[in-house]
């Protein structure tokens, strides 16, 4: 019979996800900001994507860096440093004197950004319940979900066509889910697993007895000790990661970030309002309210990907996910081929079609992503295989942004959602091999299939 979750695991991971909310909040700000920031130092379109892409540049940084750090510092405090850089950035953003100070701004909070995409998803999942880990895990990326919400209504809240410093106030408002992080980590626990890897058995012990279900506690012991003993006799170096047994996990982590970001996921979230521009709405402020509607279908589909990802699991979610985003993009792709013809209504196609793509890639790819790269590496890697799937991510996301004006200006924004279209064709044919079914599955269990020679789909 399943247990259930203990009311203050739950507590752990919501504090932990805030991570996620300010992940979410500092990348989808800029949505609303750049229209404001375009007009208060008068940008071009290469200087738009240059400040959108600078974030994420940032992140790549984190990215290479936060497997070492979190394997040194712990998952906790990684977290609390974290808090503090956003902190910092998010003030520094507020009170830019110049494009050069915004842009080294936004670069310190996209490294934060990078290190949390990693080290979040990894802390929830080393001290979450084997039964609960799915759910518990996509707490992080719904709190993403609900952070880019939270953008979207502040830069609409904060919004005035009249004033072309809205943007600060904008910023600004990233200093409040920061002291949130930063207060509430002081008061969680490190994870069983980081702690009995360092030696600390005893305290390791005490937390896993705390959070895990009591008929699964002295076998996960049994396994964290059998690793423990084996590391110590074979010690492993990042090197190890490349071994044969572990290429799967190598492509899953590389292919999944691959087909989620050139999906074009994030140019709706960065560009959703020069998109409903394009479409028609000239106000700044009014450009930013069909991204508000997006937002909130966002964190409804991402609810519902929690609840579903430890009952229906992850592979069906993933098919489900991908054949949808197909004809959604389709769709927007033929909003745009036919705007002549739709006129006025235009705006109101838009939306529908990117509420269908949302909706798909929310409760699949957006949340797969972070949680699969969690669970399907072993603990000796999991740290430098997670830094890989965070370099990954933001590399492709990067790549996304900084091309997405100029691919429009090639092929038309038609073509370029017909674009992403196509790539998500391919991402259906290469998930059907490469997502494996985890669901229920021990950390350990899943890195005994791989050393058996297992292949994804033998899960």
């Amino acid at each position: 019979m399943k247990q259930q979750l203990k009311p203050g695991v739950f507590l752990i991971a919501i504090v932990a996800a805030t991570g996620g909310l300010l992940f979410g909040f500092d990348t989808g700000v800029i949505s609303g900001a750049l229209p404001f920031l375009k007009q208060y130092w008068n940008l071009s379109d290469s200087s738009i994507e240059w400040v959108t892409t600078t974030v994420l540049i940032g992140a790549i940084i984190g990215a290479i860096i936060s497997g070492k750090l979190a394997d040194y510092l712990g998952r906790k405090r990684m977290i609390i440093v974290n808090a503090i850089i956003f902190l910092i950035g998010a003030v520094g953003c507020a009170y830019a004197p110049s494009m050069s100070w915004l842009v080294a701004m936004r670069i310190m909070i996209g490294v934060a950004i990078g290190i949390t995409s990693f080290v979040v998803p990894m802390y929830i999942a080393e001290i979450s319940p084997m039964r609960h880990r799915g759910g518990l895990v996509t707490l992080n990326q719904l709190m993403i979900t609900i952070g880019i919400l939270v953008s979207y209504i502040t830069d609409y809240w904060l919004s005035d066509d009249n004033n072309p410093e809205s943007w600060r106030w904008m910023f600004g408002v990233g200093v409040i889910p920061a002291i949130i992080l930063l207060v509430g980590m002081f008061f969680l626990p490190e994870t069983p697993r980081w702690l009995i890897s360092k030696g600390k058995q005893q305290k390791g012990e005490e937390v896993l007895r705390a959070i895990e279900d009591p008929d699964l506690v002295e076998q996960t012991l049994a396994d964290l000790q059998a690793d423990r003993e084996l590391e110590r006799q074979h010690p492993q170096t990042a090197s190890a990661i490349l071994k044969p047994w572990l290429r799967p996990a190598l492509i899953i982590t590389i292919g999944i970030f691959f087909f989620q970001q050139f999906s074009g996921v994030n140019t709706i979230i960065y560009y959703s309002p020069i998109i409903f521009k394009m479409s028609g709405i000239v106000s700044n402020t009014a450009s930013i309210l069909p991204a508000i509607i997006i937002g909130g279908v966002n964190v409804l589909a991402c609810l519902f990907s929690v609840f579903m990802l430890d009952k229906a699991g992850r592979r069906k979610l993933y098919m489900i996910g991908i054949w949808g985003m197909i004809p959604s993009l389709t769709m927007l792709g033929l909003c745009f081929h036919f705007k002549e013809l739709l006129g006025d209504s235009l705006p109101y196609f838009a939306v529908i079609s990117i509420v269908c793509y949302i909706i798909f890639i929310a409760i699949s790819l957006a949340p797969l992503g972070w949680l699969l790269i969690s669970e399907i590496f072993p603990f000796s890697v999991r740290g430098i295989g997670m830094s890989i799937g965070s370099l990954a991510h933001w590399g492709f996301n990067a790549v996304i942004a900084f091309t997405f004006l100029k691919l429009i200006n090639a092929v038309g924004i038609a073509g370029t959602f017909w674009i992403y279209g196509a790539i998500c064709l391919g991402g259906a044919i290469w998930g059907y091999y490469f997502i494996p079914e985890t669901k229920g599955k021990s950390l350990e269990s899943i890195e005994r299939h791989w050393k058996n020679g297992g292949t994804p789909r033998s899960f």
